[in-house]
């Protein structure tokens, strides 16, 4: 049933460095083809607390928070299809893509194959405002504009789902972009949501052996249930120490493939380092820009002859493939572990501390 008097309650971010706030909004008039999620649960994302810090371009405050959600088909106008040309009912449990409007038709998507680049791509919970309507999770409703793409959520519980999150899509491609082979040592940096999905999706796709070098311990006992044979605190050790470590741990080369995940510019020069001759690195912690870093182009790049990759952003393919995985019962037992908190619209704020302040690995909204 919709809240009465035709009315929702959402939490708005209203600008960079305030308090999340509760406000109420009316319910959306349905355009063609377009329907009314009713929000089970959203996630706080490490980029919600770079939101409220100010640290994206190109956001139109006041925003509604909360990019990946699952929810509730409540109302319908017109119809939604899924890929297979079936179409979605009131009352089917649904996730959806995030990103709303890849235009197909522009260079980036139709030559460059790299539709995260399309001018014309918006972000639920992130680029669109307020203004937009209800274009965010941390809402007892989302308006799922035309040409939003719903996936059916089938056999896995949404708690599931959202154990992985935004950092479901994001570690898969990333770990798509690294190739890795069967076999491979693989190293993750940091270990927050993205890098615990990653030391998983590294392990799925055959690594023999999945380093971790992140903090606090708590996150890396995380990454040891997900499968990670070795972790180190970073905080324990200095560079030099880390480097030996890895090379301890991998027969003295480095890793066949270091996967940035931290956030932090001087990590991503610490992958190249960590990275044997010959190998390949990933960035995919660099979201949002963390500044300026210095590297050798000779020693720590051209004569190791590195394959370094980026990795930005996710598109229908990596949520589609994500949520198929956690019907596999391996997968399935592996995101189960990822210890889950879950908070209130009203405790929004304290959700975003925590976060930020890595108290929780996992956070969640549950507007009901």
């Amino acid at each position: 049933m919709s809240p009465s008097g035709g009315q929702a309650i959402a939490a708005v971010m209203p600008e960079p460095g305030r308090a999340v706030e509760l406000r109420e909004f009316p319910l959306p008039e349905l355009e063609a083809d377009s329907a009314l999620l009713r929000v089970e649960i959203s996630e706080v994302c490490g980029t919600d607390v770079h939101l409220q810090n100010g640290r994206l371009q190109g956001v139109p405050y006041p925003i509604i928070p909360g990019h990946v959600s699952v929810g509730v088909l409540e109302r319908i106008r017109g119809t939604l299809r899924d890929i297979d040309g079936r179409p979605f009912a009131e009352g089917d449990r649904v996730t959806f893509l995030d990103v709303h409007r890849t235009c197909h038709r522009c260079w980036y998507c139709l030559v460059a194959k790299a539709s995260t680049r399309c001018p014309e791509r918006k972000v639920y919970g992130i680029t669109y405002g307020v203004e937009d309507g209800l274009t965010g999770g941390w809402s007892q409703y989302i308006y799922l504009k035309p040409g939003v793409r719903c996936l059916r959520m089938g056999t896995v519980p949404s708690e599931l789902y959202m154990a992985g999150g935004c950092s479901l899509p994001t570690a898969l491609h990333a770990v798509q972009r690294a190739d890795i082979d069967f076999g491979d040592t693989v190293l993750v940096l940091g270990a927050g949501p993205v890098g615990l999905s990653a030391v998983a999706f590294s392990s799925l796709r055959g690594a023999a052996t999945v380093l971790c070098i992140g903090a606090p311990d708590s996150r890396l006992r995380q990454a040891g249930q997900m499968g990670a044979s070795g972790t180190l605190n970073f905080l324990a050790v200095d560079e030099p120490g880390r480097l030996d470590w890895v090379r301890r741990n991998t027969g003295g080369r480095g890793a066949d493939v270091t996967l940035e995940c931290t956030g932090a510019s001087e990590a991503v020069v610490q992958a190249m380092r960590f990275t044997r001759d010959g190998g390949t690195v990933v960035v995919v912690g660099q979201y949002t820009d963390h500044g300026a870093t210095a590297f050798n182009p000779h020693l720590d790049l051209n004569r190791k002859h590195l394959d370094v990759r980026g990795c930005w952003g996710s598109d229908y393919s990596h949520f589609h493939r994500g949520l198929r995985t956690l019907e596999t019962p391996r997968a399935a037992e592996t995101w189960s572990t990822m210890e889950l908190v879950r908070y209130a619209l009203k405790d929004a704020n304290e959700a975003l501390a925590a976060v930020a302040d890595g108290r929780v690995v996992k956070a969640l909204i549950v507007p009901g």
